[in-house]
């Protein structure tokens, strides 16, 4: 199988995009806040970014994702994911 998949399902993720050469991908719309909430922060200080998510998911994440000079593109491609949610998700 190509790409993120499900860990239960085994089935590709619907939230994933191509961005700055790698997959950005989210299992729902809650691991798309956090990420966009991450990436966004200009002061990345320990604590809850999005409540009850665990801190330990941000310390995790690849370091083209966590870099400065992609966060324009990653925060529009986390725009472009979210548009294709159904609307009130």
């Amino acid at each position: 199988m190509d790409g993120p998949a499900d860990a239960y399902f085994q089935r590709p993720l619907w939230l994933q995009a191509s961005c700055c050469g790698h997959v950005l991908w989210a299992y729902n719309v809650r691991h798309l806040n956090l990420l966009e909430a991450y990436v966004a922060a200009r002061l990345r200080e320990r604590g809850e970014l999005v409540p009850g998510a665990p801190t330990s998911l941000v310390e995790r994440l690849p370091t083209w994702l966590k870099t400065a000079k992609n966060r324009t593109e990653v925060l529009r491609t986390i725009r472009r994911l979210r548009s294709t949610l159904p609307v009130g998700d």
